[in-house]
C-alpha cells in the first residue's frame, strides 16, 4: 500500500472511533450508576434494535477475518465454521432465550443461582465466565494486529504491538464510560456497516464470474494447489483419525458454545420481555445467516481472486484474505479504487473488532462485579437452600456499614474490572499474533460450551440439581478444558504453536471439545448424585414457572 492509500484508510478507522467516542459521550451524560443501567442499559430496547446488537456482538473478526481466511485455505473444510456459528443458533433459540430472560437479572450466574446456594455457584460462574471472556477477546486483539500489519506493509511488528494495545484502550473506553447503552450502540452501527460492506464485496465476486457459482468454485480450486480436493471435505481434517476427532470436536464447540457465551447472554437481559428476547434471536439469526452465506462466497473469491499462495504469503493464518480480495476487486494494488475499497473493508473489520471488544468487555467485568466481588465481599448472602443465609447476610451487611471497610459500588468494580481485563487481554492477544482468530474464537467457544452450557441446562431442566452439582458441572467442564489447551499442539510442540520452541504436547486435538463438554455434563450429574444436600423441589418449581411464564422476572 501506498502512503496516500494507508493515509486513507487510517482516516476511515479515525472516523469511526471518533463516531464511537461520540456516541459514548453522549450516552455517559446520562445516569449510569444503576446496575440495571449500565448492565442492561435500562431494558429499553427494542427486539429489532437488540437483534442488530446481537448480531453486532457474534458476527466478529473471527467471521469476517478469520472464516473467510479458512476458506481461501482449506475450501470445504473451512465451511465448518460458518455452518457451526450459524447452526449454533437454534440451540439458544429454542433451549436458552426465553428462559435466561426470565430466570435471571444481568449474568448468567443469576440463573443458576436462582435455586442454589448463591457464593459458590457465583464464584464457579463468574470464574468461568471471565476465562471464556479472555479467550473470545484474545482473539478480536489478534485479528486487530493483523489488519494493520497488512495496512501497514506486515513490517512494522511495532506498529502491531501498538495497534493491540489501542484497541485494549478503546475498549476500557467503551466501557466504563457508557457500559451496555453505549455498547449496544455501536453494535448496531457496527452490524450495518459489517452487512453493507459485505453484501457489496459479495456483489462484486458474483459479478467478476458473471454470477456462475460453479465458474467461481472451479478457479478457487485451480488456484488453491490443491485441484478438486480443495472442493472436498478432508484437506484440513480428514488426514488421519486425529484430524477427523478433531473434526467433531471443534464441531460440537461451535454448535453449543453459542448458548454458554457470556456476552451473548447478557443480551436477553436489555429488553423488557421473554418475548423481546426471543424476537430479538429471531432477527439475530436471519441476519447471521445471511452474513455466513456471504462470508462463503467470499472465502471462495479470496481463493479464486488472489490465490490460496498469496493469501498465505501475506499471512500465515488466512486472516488477510478479505481485505485482499477487496484491493483486487477495485482495482489492484496501486489503483485508487482498490484503496477506496481497501480501506472501507479494513475501516469495517477494526469496527467489528472494537465493537465486540466492547461486548465481551462488559459481560466480563459484569462477571466481575456482580458474581465474583459480591460473593468475596459479602454482599450476597451465603444463599442456604432456604433462603435463610441470605437474611442473616443482610444483617450483618447492615451492621457492617457502620464499622467494616468501605465497599464500592457493583457499578464502579465494573468499571475497574474493564481496565484489569482489558490489560489481560492485551498481552495474551500479543503473545497469540500468529494464530488465525476464527481458531482462536474455536478454542473460546469449547470452554463456553463446556463450563457454562452444562450448567444452564442443568439449572432449566434437571429438577434434582443441587449447588454441588453446579460447582462441579463449572470447573469440571473449565478446568479440562484450560489443562487439555495448555497440552495441546497450539501451545507446543508444533512449527505454528504459541511456544514452538518447547514440547510438552500430551493431547493429540488442536479442540478440547470432544472430552472437556462431555467431562462438564458427567460432573454435575456426578456432583448431584453424591451432593448430601437434597434438591429444593419447591425453589425448583418457583423458578420452572418464572422461566416458562415470566411471572416474577426482572
Amino acid at each position: 500500500m501506498t502512503g496516500d492509500h494507508q493515509t486513507l484508510a487510517l482516516l476511515l478507522f479515525s472516523a469511526f472511533v471518533a463516531v464511537t467516542l461520540a456516541i459514548t459521550t453522549w450516552v455517559s451524560r446520562r445516569r449510569q450508576g444503576s446496575a440495571e443501567e449500565f448492565y442492561a442499559g435500562g431494558r429499553l430496547f427494542s427486539p429489532m434494535e437488540n437483534g442488530f446488537a446481537i448480531a453486532g456482538d457474534y458476527m466478529s473478526a473471527a467471521s469476517f477475518l478469520g472464516i473467510s481466511g479458512l476458506i481461501a485455505l482449506f475450501g470445504y473444510d473451512g465451511l465448518l465454521y460458518s455452518v457451526g456459528f450459524l447452526v449454533a443458533w437454534l440451540v439458544v433459540l429454542f433451549l436458552v432465550a426465553e428462559l435466561v430472560r426470565n430466570c435471571g437479572r444481568f449474568t448468567l450466574a443469576d440463573v443458576v443461582a436462582a435455586r442454589m446456594a448463591e457464593r459458590p455457584v457465583r464464584m464457579a460462574a463468574g470464574t468461568s465466565s471471565v476465562t471464556v471472556s479472555v479467550l473470545y477477546l484474545v482473539a478480536q486483539m489478534v485479528g486487530a494486529g493483523s489488519l494493520v500489519a497488512l495496512l501497514l506493509g506486515g513490517t512494522s511488528e511495532a506498529a502491531r504491538s501498538w495497534t493491540v494495545i489501542g484497541v485494549g484502550a478503546l475498549m476500557v473506553v467503551y466501557v466504563s464510560l457508557g457500559g451496555m447503552r453505549a455498547t449496544t450502540w455501536i453494535q448496531i452501527v457496527k452490524a450495518v456497516l459489517l452487512m453493507a460492506g459485505t453484501v457489496a464485496l459479495t456483489v462484486l465476486v458474483l459479478l467478476r464470474f458473471h454470477g456462475d457459482i460453479n465458474q467461481l468454485l472451479t478457479t478457487a480450486a485451480e488456484r488453491s494447489g490443491h485441484g478438486l480436493e480443495f472442493l472436498a471435505p478432508g484437506l484440513r481434517y480428514g488426514g488421519d483419525w486425529t484430524a477427523r476427532l478433531d473434526f467433531i470436536s471443534l464441531g460440537l464447540a461451535l454448535v453449543l458454545g453459542t448458548a454458554g457465551l457470556p456476552h451473548i447472554l447478557s443480551r436477553f437481559y436489555t429488553v423488557p420481555t421473554a418475548r423481546a428476547a426471543r424476537r430479538s434471536v429471531v432477527w439475530a439469526i436471519g441476519l447471521i445467516g445471511g452474513f455466513y452465506l456471504m462470508t462463503i462466497v467470499l472465502g471462495f473469491g479470496a481463493a479464486a481472486v488472489v490465490g490460496t499462495d498469496a493469501v498465505r504469503a501475506s499471512n500465515a493464518a488466512g486472516n488477510t484474505a478479505v481485505p485482499l480480495l477487496a484491493l483486487d476487486l477495485g482495482g489492484g494494488a496501486g489503483s485508487t479504487g482498490g484503496a477506496v475499497l481497501f480501506a472501507i473493508v479494513a475501516a469495517i473489520a477494526f469496527a467489528t473488532i472494537l465493537a465486540v471488544v466492547a461486548g465481551i468487555t462488559l459481560a466480563s467485568s459484569a462477571s466481575v462485579a456482580h458474581d465474583l466481588y459480591a460473593s468475596f465481599s459479602g454482599r450476597r448472602g451465603s444463599g442456604s437452600a432456604d433462603g435463610s443465609g441470605r437474611t442473616r447476610w443482610r444483617g450483618r451487611r447492615r451492621q457492617g456499614r457502620k464499622t467494616g471497610p468501605k465497599r464500592y459500588s457493583e457499578v464502579a468494580v465494573a468499571r475497574i474490572a474493564a481496565v484489569g481485563i482489558g490489560a489481560a487481554a492485551i498481552g495474551l492477544g500479543l503473545l497469540a499474533r500468529d494464530l488465525n482468530v476464527a481458531f482462536l474464537v474455536g478454542l473460546a467457544f469449547a470452554v463456553a460450551a463446556s463450563a457454562n452450557l452444562p450448567v444452564l441446562l442443568y439449572s432449566l431442566f434437571w429438577r434434582n440439581f443441587t449447588t454441588r452439582g453446579a460447582v462441579w458441572s463449572v470447573y469440571g467442564g473449565l478446568v479440562p478444558a484450560m489443562v487439555l489447551v495448555v497440552l495441546s499442539p497450539v501451545v507446543s510442540g508444533s512449527p505454528e504453536a504459541l511456544f514452538p520452541g518447547v514440547d510438552f504436547q500430551l493431547f493429540p486435538l488442536q479442540n478440547p471439545g470432544l472430552v472437556s463438554i462431555p467431562l462438564g455434563f458427567l460432573a454435575g450429574w456426578l456432583g448431584t448424585v453424591t451432593s448430601p444436600e437434597a434438591p429444593d423441589e419447591a425453589r425448583h418449581a418457583e423458578t420452572e414457572v418464572r422461566a416458562l411464564t415470566g411471572a416474577g422476572a426482572v
